[in-house]
Parts: structure tokens; C-alpha cells; sequence
């Protein structure tokens, strides 16, 4: 999910440089039957529901905020702002990423991420700069230094049809501490039909390896609307 918010975004920066306007907001909603990050469910395989207002300037500035609901776990809110631009062919993106969870603060934390595209195939990573989860809370995926890196490609194969995969390694700094926060590897293969008005429907089959604690393989289905 953060992965296509983080697309999105870029896409609307990239967009705004060549685009006459000085700058423009947009919106967007969506529901999904499993909040999946980065091969792993945090709304418990509960469904949840999310929504986004984005601000992108001509420069190819951009910032924005998302929000969305993650079961029984609480809620999930980021704010994010970068810079994004392309030179012929190849797109690049930063940004700086601040996740809050109010119902659980000792999770929030921030990342530096930056990604080059070349035609439909992006590779980027994403560092954690700063973490307020110390080495005694229940969850360690968020201490300082851990490094996610990814490879994600996505094409039209039919009119209004499109397939997208995603290959992500989450390399934590403190492996194993404590049995979690082990690094692992994920694997995510999306199928996408565009109903125009309607918004954008996504099937979803994602697996990840045991090492993340939710090894077993993922079946979701996404919609998302942007105004």
C-alpha cells in the first residue's frame, strides 16, 4: 500500500515538471480486505480503509499525507514531503517519510527514501533515520538503521488492464534481537483493472519469507480512487 502511495506521489512530482500549472492538491481513498506493507499484514488480515491529500509544485516538490485504519491495531498516519524529476528516460525521486501510529507512539518512526525509474521498472530503497521503539518493546521492526530495498515493475498488458510485481529485502540492523525483527526478503505480484470514474481495483498474492513472522501466503483485493 505505501509502496503505490510512494509511486503515486512520485508520478504526481514527476508529472507537475512538465505541467504549465505552478501546482496542484489531489485526493485519494481506498479500501482493501488486508493491509499489506512490505509482504506483511499490519491490520491483523483485517480489511481497512485509507485516505491521502497530496500537494505537488511545478519545481517537482511535493509533499502530503496519508491515513488509514489497521484493524484492531489502531490507525497508521504518515506525512511525507520530496523532490522528484526526470532527465530523458529515467525518473528520480527522495523524500522523507514520518510514520505515526497514535494508539501505539513507541512505533513511530522516520525514513530517507530515494528511487530511479527507467521505463515501467523502479529500484529504490528506504532508510529508518529514526525510531522511537527501544530494544525491550514487543515489536523491534523499526529500530534505527534498518535498510528496505526493492524492485518493482508495472505494465499495461490490455486496455485498462495492467500487472505489476515487487521483489523487497528488509534489512534490519539489529537482526534477530530478541527473535524479531529478522531480516527477510518479500515477493508481491498485483493485477490492476482501471474503471475509469469508478476508481482502480487491484488483486493482490503476496508472500513473504519466515523470517517476517507472516510467511504464509496473502490474498488481497485493493480499490483506490484519486480526485
Amino acid at each position: 500500500m505505501k509502496l503505490n502511495k510512494i509511486a503515486l506521489a512520485v508520478g504526481a512530482a514527476v508529472m507537475g515538471l512538465s505541467s504549465i500549472a505552478a501546482a496542484e492538491f489531489s485526493a485519494n481513498v481506498g479500501v482493501t480486505s488486508n493491509y499489506v506493507f512490505r509482504g506483511v499484514s499490519l491490520s491483523g488480515d483485517d480489511a481497512a480503509v485509507s485516505g491521502g491529500l497530496d500537494y505537488a509544485h511545478d519545481s517537482g516538490f511535493y509533499a502530503g499525507t496519508w491515513a488509514s485504519s489497521m484493524g484492531g491495531a489502531g490507525e497508521e498516519v504518515d506525512l511525507y514531503a520530496g523532490f522528484g524529476g526526470s532527465a530523458g528516460d529515467l525518473s528520480y525521486d527522495v523524500n522523507v517519510f514520518y510514520y505515526w501510529y497514535p494508539s501505539a507512539s513507541s512505533s513511530n518512526y522516520t525514513e530517507l527514501g530515494a528511487s530511479l525509474s527507467y521505463g515501467p521498472v523502479t529500484g529504490g530503497l528506504a532508510y529508518t533515520i529514526q525510531s522511537q521503539v527501544s530494544d525491550t518493546a514487543a515489536n523491534e521492526m523499526f529500530i534505527e538503521g534498518d535498510i528496505y530495498y526493492y524492485l518493482s515493475a508495472s505494465t499495461e498488458v490490455a486496455p485498462t488492464w495492467s500487472l505489476g510485481g515487487t521483489i523487497g529485502y528488509y534489512d534490519f540492523d539489529n537482526d534477530g534481537v530478541s527473535g524479531i525483527g529478522t531480516s527477510y526478503a518479500h515477493y508481491q505480484l498485483d493485477v490492476t483493472k482501471s474503471a475509469g470514474d469508478f476508481g482502480d481495483f487491484t488483486f493482490s498474492a503476496s508472500v513473504a519469507d519466515e523470517e517476517s513472522g507472516d510467511n504464509d501466503p496473502i490474498i488481497f483485493v485493493s480499490w483506490n480512487k484519486s480526485f
